[in-house]
C-alpha cells in the first residue's frame, strides 16, 4: 500500500464512479481499477461493491475512508514540515549565551526578529559560561553560542568564532561610594578599594584582564566575594561589599542604588563572539545572518556618531 493508492481510493469514494475519478486524477480508468484492486488485495478486504450500474462503499470501505483521509493529511503535513525545515522555517535550534548577552541590543534585536520571522522554529536557550558553550557546541549539544572574551576567541577544529561587537567595561558601585561622585574612574584610583568578581567559569576573562590591568597600575586587586550570577553580583554591590567590573550593556538594567562609571587610563574592552559549527541547519544560518546584519548596523551607527562628534 502506498499513498498513491490511498489517494485513488479517496477519489473513487468521493465520486462513486471510476470513470469520473479517473478523469479527475488525470489517468485512464484501467490503471485506476488495477490500483484499487491491488489496495484491496493488500488489505485483504473489499472496499467497493461494484455492479454494472453503480459503485458503493462496503462496510469496510466506509470505516477505512476517514482513516485514509487522515493518513493523507498527515503525510501532507510531514512533507510540508520537511520542506519548511529545509528552508529554515521549522525545526529546533539550541542557543547558548553568556549572561550579559540578552542586554546587548544586537542580540536582543536579532532574537526578536528571528522569532517573528521563524515562529515554527523551537528556539531553546541556555545560559552558559564561555568554555561550557564551546564544549557544548563541539559535542553537538548546542547549535550556536554567544560568548564574551577579552582576547581573540580560539575554538576547536570544526568550529567557527566570529566577533559580533566590542564593548567597553564599566564599574558598578553603590551610589554613595566615594568613587561614584566622579564622572569616570582612573585605574589608579581603585588601589584602596575592594572588588566583587565572577567565579572563573563565568568570568569570560574579566578576572584575569582586570587583575592584569590593576597590576599594570601598580597594585593587586582585593576581592571580597566570588559569585556565579549577575543578580548576586549586583546584590553584593548594592550591599556595599565592593565594586565590580561589567560590560557596558549591563548599564541598561538601571538597578536602584547602583551607578556605573567608565574606566579611564587603560584600554579595557571585551568582545561578544558568535560560535557555531562550520555546518549549521538552515534555521541556524538564518539566525546567524540576522546577528551579522544587526552587528553591521551597530557599527554603522557608531561610525555615524563618531563622524558627528568630529564635526
Amino acid at each position: 500500500m502506498d499513498l498513491r493508492q490511498l489517494r485513488y481510493f479517496v477519489c473513487v469514494a468521493e465520486e462513486m464512479h471510476f470513470g469520473r475519478a479517473a478523469s479527475r486524477l488525470g489517468i485512464s480508468q484501467p490503471p485506476l481499477s488495477q490500483q484499487i484492486k491491488a489496495l484491496e488485495a493488500t488489505l485483504g478486504v473489499e472496499l467497493f461493491e461494484r455492479t454494472s450500474r453503480r459503485v458503493s462503499l462496503t462496510e469496510a470501505g466506509l470505516i477505512f475512508l476517514p482513516e485514509a483521509r487522515g493518513t493523507l493529511l498527515q503525510a501532507e503535513r510531514a512533507i510540508d514540515t520537511a520542506r519548511r525545515a529545509r528552508a529554515g522555517k521549522a525545526g529546533r535550534l539550541a542557543l547558548a549565551f553568556t549572561m550579559s548577552a540578552p542586554f546587548v541590543e544586537v542580540v536582543s534585536t536579532s532574537l526578536h526578529q528571528f522569532r517573528q520571522s521563524h515562529p515554527d522554529v523551537l528556539l531553546s536557550l541556555a545560559e552558559m559560561g564561555r568554555d561550557d558553550q564551546i564544549a557544548a557546541i563541539d559535542q553537538g549539544k548546542c547549535d550556536l553560542g554567544i560568548a564574551r572574551s577579552f582576547d581573540t576567541l580560539i575554538v576547536p577544529d570544526g568550529l567557527t568564532a566570529r566577533r559580533l561587537l566590542e564593548e567597553d567595561t564599566v564599574l558598578a558601585m553603590r551610589e554613595d561610594h566615594p568613587l561614584a561622585q566622579r564622572p569616570s574612574v582612573h585605574v589608579t584610583d581603585l588601589r584602596d578599594h575592594q572588588f566583587i568578581r565572577y567565579e572563573a567559569q563565568w568570568g569570560s576573562g574579566f578576572n584575569e584582564c582586570f587583575e592584569a590591568l590593576c597590576l599594570a597600575a601598580g597594585f593587586a586587586p582585593r576581592y571580597t566575594q566570588e559569585v556565579t550570577g549577575l543578580p548576586t553580583l549586583l546584590g553584593f554591590v548594592s550591599a556595599g561589599f565592593g565594586v565590580a567590573a561589567l560590560a557596558r550593556s549591563i548599564t541598561l538594567l538601571h538597578p536602584e542604588g547602583i551607578v556605573f562609571r567608565p574606566i579611564v587610563g587603560y584600554r579595557f574592552a571585551s568582545s561578544l563572539w558568535l560560535i557555531h559549527r562550520e555546518r549549521v541547519s538552515p534555521a541556524g544560518e538564518a539566525l546567524i545572518a540576522g546577528l551579522e546584519k544587526s552587528s553591521e548596523q551597530y557599527y554603522r551607527r557608531r561610525l555615524g556618531h563618531s563622524e558627528e562628534s568630529a564635526h
